[in-house]
């Protein structure tokens, strides 16, 4: 197989070492793996730099969407109604999944290019008493945005409201005191800034807010809280686990760790957009968005002039062993390259100088 450098914002490039913990099998019954289960879990806790008398850690299988509709239908009763934010296509999937749960809820969506108002969600949490759980996306990688769930979560916890979190993206590469910033539940998952491998994802949840959920889940293999209160015995999953991802996923908390914590990776990540942007910029390719709402994770390039072939530029970039990400918005013609995962300056240098090269050539 040709190896490649992924600047997506997951799957993503993993170290070497990452990937040989995937060369053992494992028993999902064995008290040795039962115990790397119950070490991740703390691990995540402190990441979130909360308590484990006041938060937990919840594994549950699947890819980072199956995380989010665990928490939805654990999280939100038959009597309550959720108000979603939305500026991209992964706030839009979360009311997708209210609407197939048959949810109350209320949509508040903004342009993919704007960031949702704390001042709006206090004027419809005023006049909607009815609303009882909020959801956001913290980084909405449809264009990089990261959206300020810091002054969300103040408004949403002075009316009382539940508060949910989609840290799929950020969580990891971004620092983040959860217990300061209110969250309830916040989900990301193991093939991100932690730098795993996709097969699971987890939700850092406030243990006042699970305790609530007991029998209300409308999924068997979805219930978070069932999950929850079978993981806490002694590590065991309720249904197999994806043991060679866990044990992936174990080894790169652990690199996390050694290279400084969140801290130390969001400044590699914040590095490598800072160079990708410049040098992109100077050879035509203009960000979509900001440089003040962007996101240390991905970063999504408007198409530099009319002719530009996308599909023969991703061909170049592969052949270049970079893997690049194409757009997802339907008003613009874009492309996205993402800063996370194993990859650093000098990748990202040399990615930029393929990038010169081709402009050089087919913008004559």
């Amino acid at each position: 197989m040709n190896t490649y450098k992924l600047l997506t914002p997951g799957p993503l490039t993993t170290t070497a070492a990452v990937k040989k913990e995937m060369l053992e099998d494992r028993c999902t019954w064995d008290d040795d793996y039962k115990q790397v289960t119950q070490t991740i879990r703390k691990q995540l806790v402190d990441l979130a730099q909360a308590e484990e008398t006041e938060y937990t850690a919840v594994l549950m299988q699947g890819s980072g969407s199956f995380v989010v509709e665990s928490v939805l239908t654990t999280a939100i009763g038959d009597n309550d109604k959720v108000l979603i934010l939305t500026n991209g296509a992964y706030g839009e999937r979360i009311a997708e999944m209210a609407k197939t749960l048959q949810f109350q809820h209320v949509v508040y969506s903004v342009p993919y290019n704007e960031q949702p108002s704390h001042l709006e969600v206090r004027a419809l949490l005023q006049n909607d008493s009815a609303i009882t759980h909020v959801a956001v996306v913290h980084c909405e990688t449809t264009t990089g945005m990261l959206n300020p769930i810091a002054e969300i979560g103040k408004i949403v916890k002075e009316f009382g409201k539940t508060y949910i979190v989609d840290a799929m993206s950020s969580f990891g590469g971004v620092p983040m005191d959860v217990p300061s910033l209110q969250i309830d539940y916040l989900i990301s998952s193991a093939n991100k800034c932690v730098q795993g491998v996709p097969g699971f994802g987890f939700v850092i949840a406030k243990i006042e807010a699970l305790e609530k959920c007991e029998g209300q889940a409308k999924s068997v293999a979805l219930d978070l809280y069932s999950q929850w209160k079978v993981m806490e015995v002694d590590g065991k999953w309720r249904f197999t686990s994806p043991t060679h991802v866990v044990a992936a996923f174990a080894k790169a908390l652990e690199e996390l760790i050694e290279e400084g914590g969140v801290q130390a990776r969001y400044s590699r990540y914040a590095k490598n957009n800072e160079i990708v942007r410049k040098r992109l910029a100077a050879v035509g390719f203009d960000a979509y968005i900001s440089e003040a709402q962007q996101s240390a994770i991905i970063t999504t390039f408007l198409f530099p002039h009319e002719g530009f072939s996308f599909e023969h530029f991703y061909n170049e970039m592969k052949n270049g062993s970079f893997v690049i990400y194409p757009g997802k918005l339907t008003d613009f013609d874009t492309f996205r390259i993402g800063n996370i995962g194993d990859v650093h300056e000098e990748d990202m240098n040399t990615l930029c100088e393929i990038i010169e090269n081709y402009m050089a050539v087919n913008t004559k």
